[in-house]
Order: C-alpha cells, then sequence, then structure tokens
C-alpha cells in the first residue's frame, strides 16, 4: 500500500508540475499545494533528485493563500535576478531556489569565502532584508570526486561558512537552516568538467515563515 501511494503522489507531481503548460509558476504552486504536504514533497524531490524540489514542495500552502504567497516571491525572485546576477534564479511553486557555484564561492576544495564571494552574498543580504518573513535553508553541495566522507564534510562546511556570514551581516540565524548533501544530490552530469563544475554549489531554498503564511492567508480571505 505504501509503495503504491508513492507511485500515485509522484505521478501526481510530474502530471502538476510537466504538464501545465498554460499555468505560471505560481499557479502551479497553489495547484501543488492543495494536493499535497511535506511528506509529498520530500517523496518528488528524492524521486526527482532534487532536493530543492523537495523542501519547497513540502513547505507550499496551496490554494489561493499559497497564490499570494507566490506574487510575493515573483518580485523577490526578480529582484535577486536584478542584484546578483552570477546566480541562477529560479521560481519554483511558493518558493525561490538561488544557486550559486563554487567558482562565485570558494577557491577549489575549500570552504572558506573568497572576497568575491562575499561581495556576491551581500548583494543577496540586500535583498533578504527586505523580505524579512522568508526562512532560507543553505544547502551545500560536491561533485563526486574524492571521498564520499571528505565531500560530505566539504559540503556542511561550505554552508556553515555561508550560514556565518550571513548571520553576521544582521540575517537572523532562526531564519536559517543549514544542511550538507556531499556528492548525494547532483543536478548536473559528474562525468564531464562542466557538469562537476556546476554540482560544485550552495543552494538557497527560500520559502514562507509562519508570519508571511498567516498574512497571506488574511489577504486571501481565508478563515
Amino acid at each position: 500500500m505504501r509503495s503504491k501511494t508513492i507511485f500515485t503522489a509522484v505521478i501526481a507531481m510530474a502530471v502538476l508540475l510537466g504538464g501545465c503548460a498554460s499555468m505560471n509558476k505560481t499557479q502551479k504552486g497553489a495547484a501543488v499545494g492543495t494536493a499535497t504536504g511535506a511528506a509529498a514533497g520530500a517523496i518528488v524531490g528524492k524521486a526527482a533528485g532534487n532536493t530543492a524540489l523537495g523542501a519547497i514542495i513540502g513547505a507550499t500552502v496551496g490554494g489561493v493563500t499559497g497564490a499570494v504567497i507566490g506574487r510575493q516571491m515573483d518580485k523577490q525572485a526578480e529582484e535577486l535576478k536584478n542584484e546578483v546576477p552570477d546566480a541562477n534564479v529560479e521560481r519554483v511553486g511558493e518558493g525561490i531556489v538561488v544557486e550559486l557555484s563554487d567558482k562565485v564561492l570558494f577557491d577549489f576544495g575549500k570552504s572558506s569565502l573568497t572576497v568575491a564571494s562575499r561581495q556576491s552574498l551581500d548583494k543577496i543580504i540586500v535583498v533578504f532584508n527586505k523580505y524579512p518573513d522568508t526562512n532560507v535553508e543553505i544547502q551545500g553541495h560536491t561533485d563526486s570526486k574524492g571521498s564520499i566522507e571528505f565531500n560530505q564534510n566539504l559540503s556542511v562546511q561550505r554552508a556553515n561558512s555561508v550560514y556565518t556570514y550571513l548571520t553576521s551581516k544582521g540575517i537572523a540565524s532562526s531564519r536559517l537552516t543549514v544542511k550538507g548533501f556531499g556528492e548525494e544530490a547532483p543536478k548536473y552530469d559528474n562525468g564531464t568538467d562542466e557538469g562537476r563544475a556546476q554540482n560544485r554549489r550552495v543552494e538557497f531554498l527560500i520559502t514562507a515563515n509562519e508570519k508571511m503564511k498567516a498574512e497571506a492567508q488574511q489577504e486571501a480571505g481565508q478563515p
């Protein structure tokens, strides 16, 4: 029964995320949230090999409230694109994924931030400060070169370096969580130099906190 439930959830999510060509990302987020929650988000994220997708789906509210949140995320995503042109900014459901490669943040095999990386993070911080009612998960990822243990430790150290810098600049620690995935969640092809370089990354997963959800629910006229 459990495997059937998982299969059904994955199929339903695939239809919602891939089959609604006429829907924008905010509308898709509302539709996804109507049918899913944290459990389904984790299932789909794991099945897709995309930790960001799973985490954002898991935080989805859905319905009219989700659509209100989505509009706010649209605005924040546009500001991030303008402020940090060297980042890959993607709107997903009711959240945002901001991806920075290690070439932007770190020297090869290192976890200490470079001068250039601090400048990039300063631009992100400007936007984070404008939208205080969001939570940010900081995910560290590596390529498949080196041992599993080394890569896992490096991913955690890099995510923690970013966390420490953000909090030193006034971002509340209560908004932030840190996760290291090592080489376990590649988004790109580890069989090529280019793919490995892209897999060495830090991602920011931006979702609504409880205050934003409550205000969006009130704006949507929901009980």
